[in-house]
């Protein structure tokens, strides 16, 4: 785990779930996945969108900060087809549903509204990969 990945989850554990830095105000969730390789858990850091009307639905976005691959937690949770998550003070599992076309893109497009780092990342990736987005619900 980077040193940045370390100190942003020791810094959300310690603020009941809130960060400071480029998560400032930012939802943020610690995402738990094993390994699909390697069998060993990981933590990772990770923006999300709530659902509009069922507060156990989030949204999270493998934008791998714009890299021309998904991240290793995407293919994690999807071979696994689920993992665990940290939200504020509350920790609970999650199945995950990729979602497709239309919806993706309207989900995807919330989130870049709201943030401008994510239509940023679309950007980097067009015609190289479309950046999946999955629907996390507590299991």
């Amino acid at each position: 785990m980077s040193d940045w990945n370390a100190q942003t989850i020791a810094e959300f554990r310690a603020n009941a779930g809130r960060v400071g830095g480029v998560f400032d105000g930012a939802p943020l969730v610690l995402l738990h996945h094993r390994g699909r390789k390697s069998g060993r858990e990981f933590v990772s850091p990770v923006m999300y969108l709530p659902h509009d009307t069922e507060p156990d639905i989030i949204y999270v976005f493998a934008t791998s900060g714009g890299a021309p691959t998904n991240p290793d937690w995407y293919f994690n949770l999807a071979a696994a087809g689920g993992g665990s998550v940290e939200r504020g003070t509350d920790a609970y599992p999650v199945t995950i549903r990729e979602l497709p076309g239309a919806e993706r893109d309207r989900v995807y497009a919330e989130q870049a509204r709201r943030y401008a780092g994510f239509a940023a990342y679309e950007r980097q990736t067009a015609g190289v990969r479309t950046i999946p987005v999955l629907e996390l619900s507590r299991a």
